[in-house]
Parts: C-alpha cells; sequence; structure tokens
C-alpha cells in the first residue's frame, strides 16, 4: 500500500475520531472535524453516517439525514453502525415501509447488533399500535442480548409498551348481574 495512501487513512481516522468525540455536545468542533475528515475521504461511510446523526438527531433535517446515510450505506453496504441510526432517522420522518425495509436488510448485515435492529422493528410496530408485534420484536430483541445493561433496555421497553397497550374488560357473568 502506498505510504501516502496510509497518511491520509490515518488523518481522516483522526479527524472522524475527533469529531465523535465531540459529537452532540460541541457541534462546532464535531463538524470541523467531520468536514475535514470528509475533505480527506469524501466515501467514508462512518464519516458519512456521523453528518446524517448531525441531520437527523440535532438538526432534525430528515430528508437530508437521509441522503447522507443512504450515501453512507451506498459506499459500505454492509457498514454495521449506519443502519441502526438511519432506520431512527426514517422512523422520525415517519417513512414507516423505507425503515421496514432496511430493517429486513440489516437483519442479514454479518457482526450488526441484532438486539438494536429488532428494537427498532419494536418501535416501528408500536409507531403503528401493533404493540402485539412490539412485544414480540423485543422478545426477539431479548434473543440477541448479551449484556445485562441491554437486557434491562430491552426489559424497559416491555413494561413502557404493555402500559400502553388498551386494557380488555373482563365481563361479569350474568348471574351476578342479575343480583
Amino acid at each position: 500500500m502506498n505510504l501516502k495512501i496510509i497518511k491520509m487513512t490515518l488523518t481522516k481516522n483522526k479527524y472522524y475520531f475527533e469529531a465523535l468525540d465531540h459529537f452532540p455536545y460541541n457541534l462546532s468542533d464535531c463538524l470541523d472535524s467531520l468536514n475535514y475528515a470528509l475533505s480527506y475521504e469524501p466515501e467514508d461511510a462512518d464519516s458519512l453516517c456521523l453528518m446524517g446523526r448531525v441531520y437527523s438527531e440535532i438538526l432534525k433535517d430528515y430528508e437530508t439525514a437521509k441522503k447522507y446515510f443512504e450515501e453512507a450505506m451506498l459506499y459500505n453496504v454492509n457498514n454495521v453502525n449506519t443502519p441502526k441510526y438511519y432506520i431512527d432517522c426514517l422512523l422520525n420522518n415517519e417513512d414507516y415501509d423505507e425503515a421496514m425495509k432496511l430493517i429486513e436488510f440489516a437483519l442479514r448485515i454479518k457482526g450488526i447488533d441484532k438486539s438494536e435492529i429488532f428494537c427498532c422493528k419494536s418501535v416501528l410496530s408500536e409507531r403503528k399500535e401493533d404493540y402485539k408485534n412490539a412485544l414480540q420484536d423485543l422478545k426477539e430483541a431479548k434473543k440477541f442480548t448479551y449484556c445485562r445493561t441491554t437486557l434491562e433496555i430491552v426489559e424497559d421497553r416491555e413494561k413502557f409498551i404493555k402500559a400502553k397497550m388498551p386494557k380488555t374488560r373482563t365481563r361479569k357473568k350474568a348471574e351476578d348481574v342479575s343480583l
């Protein structure tokens, strides 16, 4: 490998990590570092994903964020970082069909955190007020949790969704009513 290419990659990584370190608390420095990283390697999926997060999570400009996430996926379709944030953006923008397609694709990416993706799928079901499927998706998410913290998050989501479910009324027997 050419020494110049190695130096450019190391420089890009340096600026990407600086941007990641500044996100979301120091956006000015984050964006400066991110722009430097993208100037060294405009096709870097992680840098494009972080720029998408800035637009999605901070600026709430979901259409611009989607463009960055799409570009990140274009340059590295197997990047394990991009799908979760892209799905969150699609959910916030109420692009539910697109989100479902990306969820189905993401679950086939080797090395991705399937627990996170199933949690996103649960949020999609919840937004559609399909609480039964939301709970089923969380059950699947539990299968792929490998630490106590993640398991607690999933269990808290289950409690939250159960609390939102409509209560079914039990009818008293006809005998009780006739008294």
